[in-house]
C-alpha cells in the first residue's frame, strides 16, 4: 500500500509542478493531434488559462481523418477554440524522400506554421505534447522544437507516457487507454519515397485492422509487401482464419501483393532499428 501510495504523491508533485509551469504563461498556443500526450497538456492547460489557450491542429495526409476528427469533437465538447491549417510537408521534396532527418524537416514546417498563427493570434508561446520517454528513442523533430524555442512542458517536468495516462483517467479523458499513435510517414523506411497515395494505403491497411478489433497496430510498407505489427490481442485475432482472408483479400484489393506478420509484434520507432544500414 505505501508503495501505492508513494506513487500517487509523485504523480500529484508532479502534476503540481506541470501546474506551476504552465501557469507562467501568459497565453499559449498548443500543437493539438488528439492524441494521450497533447490532448492532457490541453485539457490541463485550458482549465489554467481557459481562452489565452488555443489549439492548432494540422491537416495533413500524413494523419489519419479519424485522427483529426476527434481532435475536432474534443475541442467542441470543452469549449476550446481550435483551428486546424493545412501542414503542407508533401510540398516539400527532402520530406518525400524520407531521409532520416524526415521528422526535422517535417516539424520544422508545422512549428513554423504554428508560430505564424500564433503571432497573428497575439498568442505569446507554443507548446507541443513531448513526454520524458521520448528522451529514450531517436527523435530528430526535437531538434526542430528546440531551435525554434517551441516549450514542452510534459517533458520538462518529467513526465512519463505512464504518469501521462494515469493523470488522464483521474481527468476522465476519453484518451488516457487511447493506442499511441505516429504520423503515417514513420511507416515507411528510410529512403522510400513518401507521396499521398502511399499515404492512403496505408491509412486503408490500418483501419481495417482497427474495424476487426486490432488495438495497437501498425502496417509498415516496404514496396509490394506488408509488414503487421500488432500487440498481443492482435495475435489473438489472427488465429481466426476468417479475419486473416479479409486482411488477406483488403490488403489486395489496397495495392499489397504480399502480406506478413512481424513475430517481434508492435514496437514504437522500429523503422529508427535500420538507422545503421542508411
Amino acid at each position: 500500500m505505501s508503495k501505492i501510495l508513494n506513487i500517487e504523491q509523485d504523480l500529484a508533485e508532479k502534476y503540481h509542478r506541470l501546474q506551476n509551469h504552465l501557469q507562467a504563461f501568459d497565453s499559449l498556443a498548443i500543437a493539438f493531434s488528439g492524441g494521450v500526450d497533447s490532448t492532457f497538456l490541453l485539457k490541463t492547460a485550458h482549465l489554467l488559462l481557459g481562452d489565452k489557450v488555443v489549439a492548432l491542429t494540422a491537416r495533413s495526409p500524413s494523419f489519419p481523418l479519424r485522427e483529426q476528427k476527434e481532435a475536432q469533437e474534443f475541442c467542441q465538447k470543452e469549449g476550446i477554440r481550435q483551428i486546424i491549417f493545412d501542414s503542407g510537408e508533401l510540398e516539400i521534396k527532402e520530406f518525400r524522400d524520407n531521409p532520416p532527418h524526415r521528422c526535422y524537416i517535417c516539424k520544422k514546417e508545422i512549428f513554423g506554421k504554428i508560430y505564424q498563427i500564433a503571432w497573428e493570434l497575439g498568442l505569446k508561446e507554443v507548446a507541443e505534447g513531448s513526454n520524458s520517454d521520448d528522451d529514450n528513442d531517436y527523435r530528430p523533430g526535437r531538434q526542430a522544437v528546440a531551435e525554434l524555442g517551441v516549450k514542452s512542458p510534459l517533458r520538462e517536468v518529467g513526465l512519463s507516457k505512464k504518469d501521462i495516462r494515469l493523470l488522464s483517467r483521474s481527468l476522465a479523458l476519453p484518451t488516457w487507454e487511447k493506442p499511441s499513435f505516429a504520423c503515417l510517414a514513420s511507416r515507411f523506411p528510410y529512403g522510400e519515397q513518401i507521396n499521398k497515395e502511399r499515404l492512403a494505403m496505408i491509412d486503408q491497411a490500418e483501419q481495417l485492422l482497427l474495424d476487426l478489433g486490432f488495438v495497437q497496430v501498425r502496417v509498415r510498407f516496404h514496396g509490394n509487401l506488408a509488414r503487421i505489427e500488432c500487440d498481443k490481442s492482435g495475435f489473438a485475432l489472427l488465429a481466426d482464419e476468417l479475419k486473416r482472408q479479409k486482411i488477406c483479400e483488403t490488403f489486395r484489393q489496397i495495392g499489397f501483393t504480399y502480406i506478413a506478420l512481424d513475430l517481434q509484434g508492435y514496437r514504437t520507432g522500429s523503422m529508427n532499428e535500420t538507422l545503421k544500414d542508411v
